[in-house]
Parts: C-alpha cells; sequence; structure tokens
C-alpha cells in the first residue's frame, strides 16, 4: 500500500458527505428556482410593455390622422404613473415612407432620449441592453402603416428583484446548511459512538490482554452484529489462549525431559565421535600403508618379472659355459696324452668362440635388463626432480613391463620424440604408467586377446601433455565417477585392490601437480589425459 494515503476519520467524513450533498443540492435547485423566476419576471414586464405599447397604439390612431401631437402628448402624460417606463415615442410615417418625430414622453428624472428611426423595425421584440428593456409597436389603421410606437423601460425594479431573490437564497442556504451541519453531528455521533466504543475495547484487549471483557448491545443492527462478531472472536480467543497455556505447560515439561535426554545423548555422542576419530585415524594409516604397499606389491610384481627375464639369458650364458668346460677337459685330457689332432682343435676354437659369443650376448642382455629395472626401481623410490630423456623413460618402462606383455599379444604403441627433454619427476611419471599399462592388462583386456594400447607425448607451452588410450571393454557408467576414489575394483576378489587409479590420481595431482581427465565408453575403451608444468631444455 502506498505511503501517500492519508487516513481519514470517519466522523469527519460523514459530516463532509453530508455537508456536500446538502451545499449542492440546495445551490443547484436555488439556481434553477432563482433562474426559473428571473426568467418569469422578464416574461412579465415584456408582456406588459407589449400590452402598453398596443394601447398606445391604438389610442395614437386619431391623433395621427388629424395630425394633433398635443391631444397625444397629453395622453402620454398619463403613463407617469407608471415608474419602470422611461421614455415613449411616437413616429409618424410620412407618404414618401419617411419617419418623423410625432409624439413623446419623457420621466422627469431621465429627460428627452434621441429617436430610434434605425431601430423601430428591429425591436419588434423586446430587447434588453444596459440595464433597459426596448421595444417598439406598428400603429395601423385599416390595414394602413401609420407609424410606430417605441417603449424604453427601466430594469431596475427586476435587477432589484434579483438581488432580493439571491439574498433570500443565501439565507436559505445557510439556514439549511445550519440545519444539516446539526443533523450531520447527530448523525455521526449516533453513528460513531458504536465504533468508539468497539475500538475502545479492541485497544484495551489489545493493551491490557484482557480477553474477559465484551462489547454491550447497540441500537444500530449491523454494529449490534458487529460487537457480537467481535465477542465471539473474543470468546474463542480466550479458549485457544487457555489451550495455547494448558499445551505450553506441557511443551515445557517436554522441553525439559528432552534437554535431559539430549545432554545423556551428546554425551555418549562425543564418547562416540572420539572412537570415530581415532577410528578414522587408524584407518587414515592403514590407507596409507594399504598405498604404500600397492607400491611395493606393484615394484614387486615388476621385480619378479624382471628377474624371470633376466633368468633366460643367464641361463642360457650357464650352458654355454658349461658345455665350453666340458669341451676344455676334452681338449685338456687329449692334451695330456698327446693325442691332440689338429681338427680336434680347431674344432674346440671354433665352438670356443661360438659359445663365448653367446656368453656375451646373453650377459649383456641380462646388464640392459638390470640396468633398466634398476633406473626404473631408482626413480619409483625417488621425487626428486632431474633432467631426462622421455621417450628413453617410456622405452625403460616398457622394457620393465616385457615380462607381462609377452605373455599376450597386445600391442603398445609409443609416439614421442626422441630428444624430447625436460626437468620433472621421472619417478611419478614412470608409476602412472606401469599402474595404467597393468590396468589395461588386468581389467580392460580381460576379454580381449589382442589390445592395442596407444601412449603419446607432447611438450607445449612449458606443459606436458601425456595421452593414454586403449581398445578395452571400458569403464561402466556407475565406476567412471569414482574410479579415482580409494578401494574401487571390479575385481572385487579376484586379487583387485582398487587403489592402482587412485595411486595414478595422486601421483598426477600431489607429485607431478597437473590434471588428470577420463573419458570412457562401456565397450569402446579408455582416453586418459595428463597434462602437467615441466621445465623444458
Amino acid at each position: 500500500m502506498s505511503s501517500a494515503l492519508k487516513a481519514t476519520s470517519m466522523k469527519g467524513a460523514l459530516i463532509w458527505v453530508v455537508m456536500l450533498i446538502c451545499s449542492i443540492t440546495l445551490c443547484v435547485s436555488l439556481t434553477i428556482a432563482t433562474l426559473q423566476d428571473i426568467k418569469a419576471e422578464k416574461k412579465n414586464l415584456s408582456e406588459q410593455l407589449h400590452a402598453y405599447a398596443a394601447i398606445i397604439a391604438f389610442n395614437a390612431v386619431g391623433s395621427l390622422e388629424i395630425d394633433d401631437p398635443e391631444v397625444e402628448d397629453k395622453r402620454l402624460a398619463s403613463f407617469s404613473a407608471e415608474p419602470r417606463l422611461n421614455n415613449i415615442h411616437i413616429y409618424k410615417l410620412q407618404d414618401n415612407g419617411e419617419l418623423t418625430f410625432f409624439a413623446s414622453y419623457n420621466k422627469s428624472d431621465i429627460g428627452p432620449y434621441p429617436t430610434q428611426f434605425a431601430k423601430v423595425e428591429q425591436l419588434k421584440n423586446t430587447l434588453l441592453s444596459e440595464g433597459v428593456m426596448e421595444l417598439s409597436q406598428v400603429i395601423e389603421s385599416d390595414g394602413k402603416r401609420l407609424g410606430y410606437v417605441y417603449l424604453r423601460a427601466s430594469l431596475d425594479e427586476l435587477s432589484n428583484y434579483v438581488q432580493n431573490r439571491v439574498l433570500f437564497d443565501i439565507l436559505i442556504a445557510l439556514c439549511s446548511l445550519i440545519g444539516a451541519f446539526i443533523l450531520a453531528i447527530r448523525l455521526q455521533n449516533r453513528f460513531t459512538q458504536p465504533i468508539y466504543s468497539l475500538l475502545s475495547l479492541v485497544q484495551k484487549v489489545s493493551k491490557d490482554k484482557d480477553y474477559h471483557v465484551r462489547a454491550p448491545a447497540m441500537e444500530i443492527i449491523e454494529f449490534h452484529n458487529l460487537g457480537r462478531a467481535v465477542n465471539t472472536m473474543l470468546d474463542r480467543t480466550e479458549q485457544q489462549i487457555n489451550k495455547l497455556q494448558g499445551a505450553e505447560s506441557e511443551i515445557r515439561q517436554l522441553n525439559q525431559d528432552l534437554e535431559h535426554k539430549i545432554n545423556e545423548r551428546t554425551l555418549a555422542l562425543k564418547s562416540s565421535n572420539q572412537d570415530l576419530l581415532n577410528t578414522l585415524s587408524t584407518l587414515h594409516q592403514y590407507q596409507n600403508q594399504i598405498v604404500e604397499t600397492e607400491k611395493m606389491a606393484s615394484l614387486g610384481q615388476m621385480v619378479a618379472g624382471v628377474a624371470h627375464e633376466v633368468n633366460t639369458p643367464i641361463g642360457l650364458g650357464v650352458t654355454a659355459s658349461t658345455l665350453m668346460q666340458d669341451k676344455l677337459q676334452e681338449i685338456q685330457r687329449a692334451f695330456d696324452d698327446k693325442k691332440l689332432t689338429s681338427s680336434q682343435l680347431a674344432k674346440f676354437l671354433s665352438d670356443s668362440n661360438e659359445n663365448l659369443g653367446i656368453i656375451y650376448r646373453n650377459l649383456e642382455r641380462a646388464a640392459n635388463l638390470i640396468r633398466s629395472f634398476k633406473q626404473v626401481a631408482v626413480d619409483q623410490s625417488n621425487d626428486n626432480r632431474r633432467v631426462f630423456n622421455m621417450s628413453q623413460l617410456l622405452n625403460e618402462v616398457l622394457l620393465s613391463l616385457r615380462p607381462n606383455l609377452k605373455k599376450t599379444q597386445h600391442q603398445v604403441q609409443i609416439e614421442c620424440d626422441e630428444h624430447l627433454e625436460f626437468e620433472s619427476k621421472p619417478g611419478p611419471i614412470s608409476q602412472i604408467l606401469i599402474n595404467l599399462i597393468m590396468n589395461s592388462l588386468i581389467h580392460a583386456f580381460e576379454q580381449t586377446e589382442q589390445g592395442q594400447i596407444s601412449v603419446s607425448v607432447t611438450l607445449a607451452n612449458s606443459r606436458c601433455y601425456l595421452h593414454y588410450k586403449d581398445n578395452g571393454c571400458g569403464v561402466p557408467e556407475n565406476i567412471k565417477k569414482r574410479i579415482f576414489d580409494p578401494f574401487v575394483t571390479t575385481k572385487r576378489g579376484e586379487g583387485g585392490s582398487g587403489l592402482g587409479m587412485h595411486l595414478v590420481y595422486n601421483l598426477v595431482t600431489q607429485a607431478l601437480n597437473g590434471k588428470i581427465q577420463l573419458d570412457s565408453t562401456l565397450g569402446q575403451g579408455i582416453d586418459i589425459h595428463i597434462d602437467f608444468p615441466v621445465i623444458p631444455k
């Protein structure tokens, strides 16, 4: 509601309405009545002047015919008894059609008035102008026009009548308005007194909160019904307050009991929370231990594979050296018995050269395996930054995973510049790649005989972008949203710990200070985008 609205008293409004209605009614009625009376007076005066003009014209016929103006002057002098007539002129019409002055009457205090030859034709109807009324009358005899009568009457009597009538109307209006005001006062007292009584009752109830009071009976039916409605409301309010007081008493008692129970539960909850915090701390310790165990398990798995891979060239070297030792013993016996022939010696030298070649190649292969494993193991156990060749790191990781890969027909494709070097942490990178590849071998290619894994690495704006992709079975929707959470696995009870991808996420976001994003559709493989800051060389 607009704040510009002003409150209005019913008392004042009632008086104003009554006075306004009475004022408008009186003004309209008195104005109409006054105008009607003035019109009637004007009409009456006009009719009298026409009657005077007719009489004068009738009497002037004889004087005009015998051309005796003196007789007519005496006859016109008799109109001095009529105070409203100021001037009377009689004009004679000559044979040539011109008018001449014949006789006249002039009121003593007015004096003569100029002839009005030019206006007589226009004054057949009365004309009001400047406080006078004028008219003319044709003088005829046997259808022959003899002249004109011109009358000029004063409107002072009409003006006095109008003034008196207006003053009388004003007096009547004042009396009526005073009576209306008195009536309005009595009406507003009759109508507003019950309202003030009810208002006083409501204010008392509002101020003192006393709902036992009741409104008295009233003479006006509407206000009486309003008072009964107020009394009914007070009855119901009183009943409701009694109910509320009873309910508040019950609520207070319940609150006291509830506070007591809450205090007991709070103490129990504090004890439970402390136990929960202790359990959570222990769980975090166990979780960290499990993550470290997962790292060691991954490293141990790689160690087992590398040990198996190293055993093959070492075994071939041992076999070749044993065979060479047997050949040497045979040559030694033949030499001691002096039975050594040139052909035996030539064959021994040839076999020795071949066995030494086998021993050298296999020992070199074992040394390369051990050197790669050593570098990967050192990197995994060390988070220090260093400058390294990314392509060489990828090859060392694949070499360390060779025992796992050669048991399958899966292919790993590397796309990386051979000369790409930068400063970063090779340990977390190798751990990330090992976990991603092992995750694909264990989960993605479970139902696939020939899987494809592609790893591409690019460098731009001092950030390394690593894209890992496989064409395996993909990740279900219910797993994809929480794949980086700990202990999330589809191999529960089959050897899967659910920590592989969690470890990858921690290595990317914490060790490398990078970002990782996984996209996958069930049955269409997996796409992993990793980027982290580096210092290019």
